[in-house]
């Protein structure tokens, strides 16, 4: 449950907004507090001023971004800078219980990036967003020393060194087209990692996403399929992490593999079982298509990542005027059972 407070200062607005969402995965509960201030008009001439500060038990995350108003055929741009802590599970985490959950590796990353955002006016379906950044990247222990290599000797950073610099040049390309019994959504996300100096990496990676949904009758079946590929001088943490809520369900955070490559597909039935209920059938799917073993130090097979992994379950979404209540039933390949809950509020 959550509770939000909106201030009035000026001409800034202040949402302070505690979110207490219970997602539980084994009896696991987590708490946060959101903290958003927007400024419409700083210096009197429209400019934007939007600070987000998000903090949980173990992972926080600030955002500032300044945005200049222009005339509506011009790219519009942001100022963004961002500082996260957060812990890195996806690919150094430990697979337990038959890889249902994900135990922490030791490793956590600190990060700063400070950059432009480009958003080129929308034609037709389509929107296109082109953005540069100078990102730096420290690894963290569990007490927030800074580490270059893992619980088993291997190194987390591709300088070898306790930190990772690197500028990234980045575009992404979304279409959607939606009517009263379908949807069609596409992107497409293009980084390109710009040696400046010395040990900056040096890296190209792509990643898509495409999804379908059509009405059967009464309910709504979903599809969709994500998937990507990055070369070029890594870090393990930039490698692609399979598995978890949003991948496959039924196994842990990235307890399905971690690879320079992966596919993911999900589908998805909801089904009306009356007004406030409806019933969810789904299957999720996900391989690192063999390229587990090109991630630096490997971790893949380290943590014994079986590379391939396919969830099912079912669940059921609760609807209520101020939000969803979802629980959802997975089964992993191995037989091991996982109960999700979460509860999302009507705005997001």
């Amino acid at each position: 449950m959550g509770a939000q407070k909106s201030v009035h200062a000026g001409k800034a607005k202040i949402d302070f907004n505690v979110d207490f969402t219970h997602r539980l995965c084994a009896a696991m509960m987590v708490h946060s507090f959101s903290l958003c201030v927007k400024h419409p008009n700083l210096f009197g001439k429209s400019e934007k001023l939007d600070l987000l500060w998000d903090k949980g038990l173990s992972d926080s995350n600030i955002l500032i971004a300044y945005r200049k108003p222009r005339p509506e055929w011009l790219a519009q741009h942001s100022f963004v800078f961002q500082h996260s802590i957060s812990p890195e599970v996806g690919i150094h985490g430990v697979p337990v219980d038959n890889f249902s959950k994900t135990g922490s590796g030791g490793v956590n990353l600190c990060r700063f990036s400070a950059g432009l955002d480009l958003d080129e006016p929308g034609t037709s379906n389509w929107t296109t967003k082109t953005s540069i950044k100078f990102e730096h990247v420290r690894p963290v222990n569990d007490d927030g020393h800074s580490i270059s290599r893992d619980l088993h000797g291997y190194s987390v950073t591709s300088s070898g060194n306790f930190h990772d610099n690197m500028v990234v040049l980045k575009q992404e390309s979304r279409f959607a087209k939606a009517n009263d019994h379908s949807f069609t959504r596409f992107s497409l996300q293009i980084e390109q990692g710009i040696p400046l100096m010395s040990k900056w990496l040096i890296f190209n990676r792509f990643k898509f996403a495409a999804s379908k949904g059509v009405k059967v009758g009464p309910g709504f079946l979903l599809a969709s399929v994500t998937g990507g590929s990055i070369v070029g001088d890594i870090a393990p943490y930039q490698a692609f992490a399979i598995g978890g809520v949003g991948s496959v369900r039924g196994y842990g955070e990235g307890a399905v593999g971690s690879g320079r490559s992966c596919l993911v597909a999900n589908t998805q039935l909801t089904f009306p079982m009356n007004l406030m209920l409806d019933g969810v059938l789904f299957c999720d799917c996900g391989t690192d298509l063999g390229s587990g073993r090109y991630v630096p130090g490997n971790p893949g097979l380290r943590h014994g990542k079986p590379g391939a992994g396919v969830g099912v379950g079912y669940g059921v979404r609760l609807k209520f005027p101020m939000g969803h209540f979802q629980v959802d039933y997975a089964l992993n390949a191995y037989h091991q059972k996982t109960i999700y809950f979460a509860f999302s509020n009507v705005a997001s």
